[in-house]
């Protein structure tokens, strides 16, 4: 595989038209990806796309009256060194700042080819057309940069970037909140009921692992069966259910896990401190994204926690 510097002048310039028809096309998958949710990016992407071709053909044009009509297959994959792309369906899940990041990072990608070509090149020729090149690109770059402010003003990516919050709570912070306040609060009561039953960690520790299982599969199945998301805007149910599914067999193997440890009262103490972590940061997770007060959404989890509890304890020690 060869490097920039290796690659002849009519190659570069091929490699030039593959880039721009590549990035032309990427822009409009962006566009289109999120001009649902994000319509005046979209409309970004959608000039930067007709940019791409315009500077597409140009490129065309150069080459033939340079080289001809034949233009030989060479791709940025081809060249060692090369930026990559990430094509647009694997960046669906990224969120729009990732690929407002991606699309700034191919401007100054090109840019950056062609001035490197050009450096590297004693042709004086060539040095001048990859030059022209490298300007085309600079003015990409201002004319983007132009285009973000005249199209997204600061209002209205606030406003995106709000419902992109939004979106995110309601689709994953909410189900992932709710299965891990299921799974370290409802397994409470079963795991210290039997620790305190038998005195016996390994039992503890299997009651606790089979309660904090079936809870994550019930509550797994009860998420993504509530409600398909298509009017609610709760996003896939398959996700949604994996995510309470997930959460809250991690909430009730949290405070499970240390009775693995042999000797009953430290496995218990560990348990207990383990316990007011998961419900510190119940707490902190519903401050962060539900906007409830702290001092309040410590005192409802761990009152909450504290009744779960101490039921355990009394049905085990009775």
């Amino acid at each position: 595989m060869p490097y920039l510097d290796d690659l002849t002048e009519r190659e570069i310039l091929a490699l030039a038209i593959a880039n721009e028809e590549e990035d032309g096309r990427l822009y409009a998958d962006f566009a289109q990806m999120i001009v649902e949710n994000y319509a005046d990016s979209a409309a970004i992407f959608i000039e930067m796309a007709r940019e791409e071709d315009e500077h597409r053909r140009y490129l065309l044009d150069l080459y033939a009256r340079r080289f001809g009509s034949h233009i030989p297959l060479v791709r940025r994959q081809d060249v060692k060194g090369f930026p990559s792309r990430l094509p647009a369906w694997r960046m669906k899940s990224m969120g729009i700042e990732a690929i407002r990041g991606q699309a700034e990072e191919m401007e100054r990608d090109a840019a950056r080819f062609y001035r490197e070509a050009a450096n590297r090149s004693t042709d004086a020729e060539t040095r001048k057309l990859l030059g022209d090149l490298a300007a085309i690109e600079d003015r990409h770059v201002h004319q983007a940069q132009n285009i973000r402010r005249d199209l997204l003003s600061d209002d209205k990516r606030a406003q995106e970037d709000e419902g992109a919050r939004r979106r995110f709570v309601l689709q994953i912070v909410q189900p992932g909140l709710v299965g891990l306040m299921d799974g370290s609060v409802s397994t409470l009561a079963p795991v210290f009921a039997a620790a305190f039953a038998t005195h016996n960690t390994w039992n503890a520790f299997l009651v606790g692992l089979a309660a904090s299982v079936g809870a994550g599969i019930s509550m797994g199945f009860a998420e993504a069966l509530a409600d398909d998301g298509r009017l609610s805007g709760r996003g896939t149910p398959l996700l949604r259910g994996l995510i309470c599914g997930l959460m809250t067999m991690g909430g009730g193997i949290g405070h499970t896990l240390p009775f693995l440890v042999p000797d009953f009262h430290a496995a218990f103490a560990l348990a207990v401190i383990v316990v007011v972590v998961e419900l510190m940061a119940i707490s902190w997770i519903r401050w962060r994204y539900q906007d409830t007060p702290f001092g309040s959404a410590v005192a409802q989890i761990v009152l909450g926690g504290a009744l779960v509890f101490g039921a355990g304890v009394l049905i085990g020690q009775g």
